[in-house]
């Protein structure tokens, strides 16, 4: 604030020399004058000095009009100065700001356009702790999800270097390694498209397909599971219905959320997958009559990693229906879930015409 008192006071003063100066020398200038007439027209010295005084009484006048015009001017600046570095000074040490934005003056035009910048420096700013806290997260979601397999792996391994087995045995042992690596590389591959998702690093490559095969590239890596456990799958869809979305991605969603239903329906159940073609979305559900999701718990199945203690003996880490979810809001969509304990659960997925 005092260098700005300072800039301000030096252009002041030097304003205000240069028009003394030049003040001065239109006095010298018209006294030159004045004199030059007198010796060319001896007779007219009192008209001559009459004009004369009334000249300098002029430009006095003047001068000192001039002079409290830019005192006045200098004050104003200081002030407008001093406003702006006052709110710069607020928003730095974290204070409340009072700004004026709905007077219709210079000062209020600033501070509107303060405030919209300090907005968006806010906004960023919250961006950008959200994702930090986003990266927190993960990366102890991460570690939580990978000590488990490792430990395994390595508890195996160990087993096999300082223990003499049996052929049978050691097969075994392989065997469950190999299951640890499989979950372990499932898991990568599940965080590297999360990020990919929650990062938007991913385009989706959203043309007008025909759903029916995408639901059928679904099912096609399903099917070898739901037969093992005797899971019948009804389909009820119109083979010509077009839709806008990224095949792919959508597969991807699909597959997850019926892959969630083989893995919680019985042995000798059955899931049923329908389309209803409405106005704006067209409506796909997928039904199972598996073992249900209790109704406190159906809000946070699409939490990152959320699995319910009720099945926290079956395999999975509760990433698909996560992804799922991520997959079909990018595309302007959305999941609704229904749930009844015991009786099965029915996921509806929300995709625009």
């Amino acid at each position: 604030m005092k260098n700005s008192k300072n800039i301000f006071s030096n252009y002041y003063i030097n304003f205000s020399i240069i028009y003394i100066i030049i003040s001065i020398i239109a006095l010298l200038l018209i006294r030159q004058q004045t004199e030059s007439i007198i010796y060319m027209y001896p007779n007219s010295f009192e008209e001559v000095k009459t004009i004369n005084n009334i000249s300098f009484c002029f430009l006095f006048l003047s001068l000192t009009i001039g002079i409290l015009f830019i005192y006045i001017i200098r004050i104003n600046i200081v002030k407008f100065s001093n406003d702006i570095i006052d709110n710069i000074d607020a928003f730095i040490s974290g204070k409340e700001i009072v700004l004026e934005v709905n007077k219709d003056t210079l000062l209020s035009k600033i501070q509107n356009k303060f405030k919209c910048m300090i907005e968006i420096m806010e906004n960023k700013n919250n961006r950008y702790l959200e994702e930090k806290d986003s990266i927190k997260s993960l990366i102890a979601d991460i570690s939580h999800q990978i000590k488990t397999p490792i430990a395994n792996i390595s508890m195996y391994n160990e087993t096999l270097i300082n223990r003499e087995l049996d052929r049978d045995k050691q097969i075994i042992f392989l065997e469950n390694m190999q299951h640890q690596v499989n979950k372990l590389e499932w898991l990568v591959k599940s965080l590297i498209k999360m990020s990919r998702l929650e990062n938007g690093i991913i385009t989706l490559n959203i043309k007008k397909y025909r759903i029916s095969d995408t639901i059928t590239n679904a099912l096609s890596g399903i099917y070898l599971k739901a037969e093992e456990k005797n899971i019948s799958i009804d389909v009820d869809i119109d083979e010509k219905l077009e839709l806008y979305h990224d095949k792919k991605w959508t597969s991807e969603a699909i597959f997850n959320i019926v892959e969630n239903a083989v893995k919680y329906t019985k042995d000798n159940g059955h899931i049923n997958i329908k389309l209803d073609k409405m106005d704006i979305f067209t409506k796909i559900s997928i039904i199972d009559n598996g073992i249900g999701i209790d109704e406190g718990e159906i809000n946070h199945i699409f939490k990152r990693f959320y699995r319910s203690c009720d099945v926290i003996n079956t395999e999975g880490v509760g990433v698909g229906i996560y992804l799922a979810r991520e997959i079909i809001n990018k595309q302007s969509g959305y999941i609704k879930v229904e749930s009844k304990k015991d009786v099965g659960t029915t996921f509806y997925v929300y995709m625009k015409n």
